[in-house]
């Protein structure tokens, strides 16, 4: 983040140990659209698109268009007001739609993502805010330049049936985190999960596999996964099976074998 961003966006920053579970699904989401154009060679190089669009657009409920022609210039005025409205104190209402703004993020998921993306478009990174950018959205955004994407999500359970779609690129997928076992894997290591007593579960993060390959033997996943801010290629083994306390529909409990990287899906992109 720059240092020139506003205040606001640093103290909200410094104050998470990790980006929320919005910004890790929209993260996920964009670079499997780079890595799918990329692909079908819709671009000739890799581009980034912007993840904070997607937070800020997806699940959100579209407002009924005013009659009239759509505007397609937005003014010096248009600025200055926006800069006023960030600038100015939060009211009572401002504090309710951010809770409001928070319900809708907590619902977000990769496939939310994507569906948005189809829908709407997604402009490239530099075109939107920065990613965890509190400010409100201004009201000209709907003209920056956006990027049409035309697809379908695919999902998948099994973890063969990922394997195949691997073939044809990058794979969303989840990854069941332990604490503080992750953080001890290192740049060498494989991640096995659930590894020693003082071992804490801290829940499903969404993750992309770039590719399968063989170490002494065992089948692991490389995977890119974003954790406590941090970036990182990571290896996960594929053979290592756990036990996890399943919450069902009814209320009932049970304890279930799961393996390490679980619900998986792909863009398939259009051309």
């Amino acid at each position: 983040m720059s240092s020139r961003c506003h205040p606001d966006c640093q103290r909200a920053a410094a104050a998470k140990e990790e980006d929320d579970s919005a910004e890790r699904a929209a993260t996920v989401a964009a670079n499997l659209i780079s890595s799918a154009r990329l692909i079908l060679k819709l671009d000739s190089e890799f581009t980034e698109y912007s993840a904070q669009y997607l937070v800020d657009n997806t699940l959100v409920v579209k407002e009924p268009v005013q009659q009239g022609p759509p505007r397609s210039t937005f003014t010096i005025a248009d600025c200055l007001e926006h800069l006023v409205d960030v600038a100015s104190p939060k009211t009572e209402a401002d504090l309710e739609e951010m809770a409001k703004q928070q319900q809708r993020r907590s619902k977000i998921t990769v496939k939310d993502c994507l569906e948005c993306a189809f829908k709407e478009g997604i402009p490239r990174r530099e075109h939107w805010a920065h990613l965890g950018c509190v400010s409100k959205v201004p009201p000209y955004a709907s003209l920056m330049p956006r990027v049409p994407v035309k697809g379908e999500v695919i999902e998948v359970k099994k973890l063969e049936d990922a394997l195949k779609l691997l073939k044809h690129g990058p794979v969303g997928a989840k990854l069941h985190v332990f604490s503080p076992d992750i953080d001890r894997v290192g740049k060498d290591g494989v991640y096995q999960g659930l590894a020693g007593a003082e071992t804490r579960y801290v829940g499903l993060r969404d993750v992309i596999i770039g590719g399968v390959n063989k170490i002494n033997g065992v089948e692991v996943a490389t995977v890119k996964i974003c954790y406590k801010k941090r970036t990182s290629l990571m290896k996960v083994a594929l053979n290592r099976i756990i036990m996890l306390l399943q919450h069902h529909a009814n209320e009932s409990q049970s304890v279930e074998p799961t393996h390490l990287l679980v619900d998986f899906i792909v863009p398939r992109l259009f051309k």
